[in-house]
């Protein structure tokens, strides 16, 4: 079973709970000790417990303010004071108290000073964030570990005035629960549980606007590199300024309308000899339709047609979209299986909450850097043969997908990858026969590509006949 905590997490645990039990309880012996009239008691508790007070603020104060800085990310909260506006409060705290205490004149008029600055930067932080609309569009691919081109656009509704210094992020959940929900439901209680299930909500800072004049818009092209693969359902955009004295972050959040932004896996260089396979046509040809030479028929054009086989003099003449068909001449039909399971000891050592923590950051720590190779060495080879005009198909997790061509198929296949999880199983040796041969029909003239974790040894003659092994 997975374990929630370390032995760091109930060291840290054990030693904030001595230091806030022994702090209270100087405090409890300081009262006593002035209570009964012991001053050199008194003396010796309350220097002790500014010890205590000083291990508060290192041990204790850091953690509590982390997860409240986390905890407020996630809420609607219209500002936050950021470190120059703590500095600001403290500062008036001394100054303040300094004029109280001196009655000196100047010391208020530096104190009104300040109030004056704090009132300003309030009001106009939020006043720049007024009638601001934001727009995003993306490619339609995306890959990981590529340069993406995003274009986002700000306008600037107010009438008199412009706005300065504009952040504009998008936000949006890569799943319905959290990647450890399973193990959270285990371990916990379910009221608990519930709530740490929850998907965190993912930011993304779009853009830096310095400058919106009035009733303009302004378009902005930004590159941006997703280092994973994955799935971001747009739920909202947030903007926010610290203008203009950076004492506080003020934020607007913005409706969108809810969009997939798919991130397809990389492609794995392919060092296997593929160019050697028999895959190619007119030896036999056949009364149905395929990828042949010779034409077998014309009808109208569907969604996902191949535009190069769109025949535009019938085109021409029938007014609408027309495509080819051609007989099968033993076609190139290719089957490639992706095998999820990944041996346990894998998963590594972190413990469920270092999982939620990498979740909470936009990481995910339970996906082994040889499950992601496997995953683009399979987006590699149904790349290569949607170049080579051969009906591909992808099987994965028990499930079997349409054989077919063209870069439309290729997409939906690259989408099933894009968001696909390994299974941590404790024996990787077991027999592949039942989980993928009832799928690929061995009589069918096709060529299978088996990506796997397992060792070779494991696997069936039957498979290894009729199937390309890559191991990785």
């Amino acid at each position: 079973m997975t374990e929630v905590f370390g032995g760091r997490d109930l060291r840290n645990a054990a030693v904030g709970t001595v230091v806030v039990l022994g702090g209270l309880s100087l405090a409890g012996i300081t009262l006593l000790a002035h209570w009964m009239g012991n001053a050199r008691l008194a003396g010796v508790a309350a220097v002790v417990s500014l010890a205590f007070v000083l291990l508060i603020l290192i041990f204790v104060v850091p953690p509590l303010a982390r997860n409240a800085s986390r905890e407020a990310s996630q809420m609607n909260l219209p500002f936050e004071f950021t470190a120059g506006g703590a500095m600001i409060v403290g500062l008036v705290a001394i100054v303040g108290f300094s004029a109280w205490n001196t009655g000196n004149n100047l010391l208020f008029l530096i104190l009104s000073f300040i109030f004056a600055a704090i009132a300003v930067a309030f009001f106009v932080g939020g006043f720049t964030l007024k009638k601001l609309d934001v727009k995003m569009r993306f490619p339609e691919t995306i890959f990981a570990g590529e340069k993406t081109h995003i274009f986002v656009s700000l306008t600037n509704r107010k009438v008199l005035f412009p706005s300065y210094s504009v952040v504009a992020e998008v936000r949006g959940k890569e799943r319905e629960e959290s990647v450890a929900a399973g193990e959270i439901r285990d371990i916990l209680p379910k009221w608990v549980a519930d709530r740490l299930s929850r998907p965190p909500i993912i930011r993304r800072t779009l853009d830096h606007f310095v400058r919106i004049p009035r009733n303009q818009t302004i378009e902005t092209k930004t590159s941006h590199i997703f280092s994973t693969r994955g799935r971001l359902v747009i739920k909202d955009f947030e903007i926010s300024t610290k203008f203009p004295f950076g004492f506080f972050r003020h934020r607007r959040r913005l409706p969108a309308r809810e969009t997939e932004l798919i991130v397809f896996p990389s492609f794995e260089p392919i060092k296997h000899e593929l160019d050697d396979l028999a895959l190619e046509t007119g030896n036999l040809e056949a009364t149905h339709r395929g990828l042949g030479q010779d034409l077998y028929a014309l009808r109208e054009y569907r969604p996902n047609d191949d535009l190069r086989r769109v025949d535009w003099k019938a085109t021409a003449r029938s007014t609408q979209l027309t495509v080819r068909e051609f007989s099968a001449e033993d076609d190139k039909r290719v089957n490639v299986i992706l095998d999820t399971r990944i041996p346990f000891s894998e998963r590594g050592e972190a413990k469920l909450r270092d999982v939620i923590d990498a979740e909470q950051k936009g990481n995910n720590i339970l996906r082994p850097e040889r499950f992601e190779k496997s995953v683009s060495m399979a987006a590699a080879l149904m790349s290569y043969f949607t170049k080579e005009q051969a009906e591909i198909r992808l099987i994965m997790d028990g499930e079997a997908g349409e054989f077919g061509v063209g870069s439309r198929h290729l997409h939906d296949s690259l989408k099933r990858l894009a968001v696909v999880e390994p299974h941590f199983v404790e024996d990787l040796n077991g027999d592949l026969s039942s989980i993928f041969l009832e799928i690929v029909d061995s009589e069918e003239k096709s060529h299978n590509f088996l990506i796997t974790a397992a060792k070779g040894s494991s696997l069936s003659p039957e498979i290894v006949r009729n199937t390309q092994v890559i191991f990785m």
